[in-house]
């Protein structure tokens, strides 16, 4: 990670942390250094959080001022800006979203041309542009200067991609969506709908403010509710720039990401299509999903937190699925990203050929307890570093021995050290990860 750049883009509260001359000097970097050589064209999606304009505003400003050409989607999710970067030869793509974070925040978010996440190198010239360490770009002039163009049309074709994945149609079934007041407000209906579903939504009255307030996958227990007073057959709820995407069974179970890892996994399995009989995920996956996995003899492979790490394993190895237990699903053959609504797709594939209940797909699956404690710190490596708390780990660990594990690990996006405990138990989950939790605040918290 960066001075800026986290595991998911420049991110933090807007005007504070993340400025419109951020914004302004990342577009300007951006437009010059992809139009060195020819006449650059850079796409630009955004949420509904109001700073988001702002940002899409001093980003297509900086853009054009270096001589490039900013194309907007508008208000579109975070995986159709990383298809329409790669279907449409654009030389990059930008997001303006914070995902799951709340509206104050925003985030800037850069993709490369084939739809992955911006490489290292180019975020940290960017970086020091910012800083200053970079002597000053030219400013284009005359015919040279950048136009920005009304993009909608790449939206609607992402639309159309999604559709065309669809394998069955979904009349006669009663789905939930939650769009938490985010990117997929217009598109989730929208796509429901043309598969013939009778559709019913929730979170989809953005007004700027109200983004993941009490919405979407952050949130869960409202779908849940919605489903069962609905009397619906599945639901599906997605952040605010929909990368990610959780499920509801009729009985308003939850189907995390690793539960949909394991469901898709085991189908894709028995399809011959689940590419060298393994499922990516993270360390931060829970252990009955690899448990699960074992008991139907695929294999389990394990990256850091993020699911860029995640894509850059099955990449590297030509895995076909991976994702992350916060709904962060990858389908290599789809996308290059989590895709929220290509993650709905998908589920609902499985639940139609079937023909089981959605609470029924997971059998199999025992999930262990897990609690996952945040406590905010000044310097995130020290307290991982502080030999009484590696100590306190150990001794955690030797306790567990084979049913339960102990992870410290530091947020990519905020001031934030996570413990997070699996164990057999409820009681003993709890217990574990207070005694760790209670250690590193009395040292290091920050209130």
């Amino acid at each position: 990670m960066g001075k800026y750049f986290g595991t998911d883009g420049f991110r933090g509260e807007a005007n504070i942390y993340l400025t419109v001359e951020h914004a302004f000097m990342i577009g300007r970097y951006l437009g010059w250094y992809y139009g060195k050589e020819h006449k650059c064209r850079i796409v630009i999606g955004k949420d509904t959080r109001r700073s988001s304009y702002m940002f899409e505003y001093a980003l297509a400003a900086g853009i054009t001022a270096s001589g490039a050409d900013a194309y907007l989607l508008h208000v579109t999710t975070t995986p159709s800006v990383s298809y329409i970067v790669r279907t449409d030869s654009f030389d990059c793509g930008i997001m303006i979203s914070a995902s799951h974070n709340p509206y104050y925040d925003n985030g800037i978010k850069l993709i490369n041309s084939r739809g992955e996440k911006m490489s290292e190198s180019i975020i940290s010239d960017i970086e020091d542009y910012i800083d200053g360490k970079i002597g000053e770009i030219p400013m284009a002039v005359r015919e040279n200067i950048g136009r920005t163009v009304d993009y909608a049309a790449g939206r609607n074709r992402y639309t159309g991609y999604i559709i065309s994945l669809a394998k069955n149609s979904y009349r006669g079934v009663k789905v939930g969506l939650d769009s938490s007041n985010g990117s997929t407000w217009m598109l989730a209906k929208n796509i429901f709908d043309t598969l013939g579903a009778e559709t019913y939504v929730i979170g989809n009255t953005p007004d700027g403010l109200n983004i993941n307030m009490g919405c979407g996958s952050t949130h869960i227990e409202n779908l849940r509710k919605f489903v069962v007073e609905n009397h619906l057959d599945i639901g599906f709820a997605f952040d605010g720039d929909a990368d990610r995407c959780l499920a509801v069974c009729e009985n308003g179970e939850v189907l995390t990401g690793d539960h949909i890892l394991y469901v898709c996994g085991k189908y894709m399995k028995n399809e011959g299509k689940l590419s060298k009989n393994t499922v990516v995920s993270t360390v931060m996956s829970n252990m009955g999903l690899y448990k699960a996995l074992e008991a139907e003899n695929i294999v389990s492979v394990k990256t850091d937190v993020g699911d860029k790490y995640v894509y850059e394993a099955m990449k590297n190895e030509g895995y076909s699925l991976g994702g992350e237990e916060s709904g962060h699903i990858i389908f290599s053959k789809y996308a290059s990203t989590g895709d929220g609504l290509i993650t709905a797709i998908k589920l609902m594939e499985v639940y139609l050929d079937k023909k089981l209940p959605a609470s029924k797909l997971s059998d199999g699956f025992v999930r262990y307890p897990q609690l996952t404690l945040n406590i905010k710190v000044l310097d995130k490596d020290t307290v991982l570093s502080d030999p009484e708390v590696l100590s306190e780990k150990q001794r955690a660990e030797e306790m567990l021995k084979d049913n339960g594990r102990v992870l410290l690990r530091k947020s990519g996006t905020e001031p934030v050290v996570r413990v997070m405990v699996e164990a057999k138990s409820d009681v003993l989950c709890v217990e574990t990860a207070n005694k760790i939790a209670d250690l590193i605040k009395s040292k290091y918290e920050v209130k």
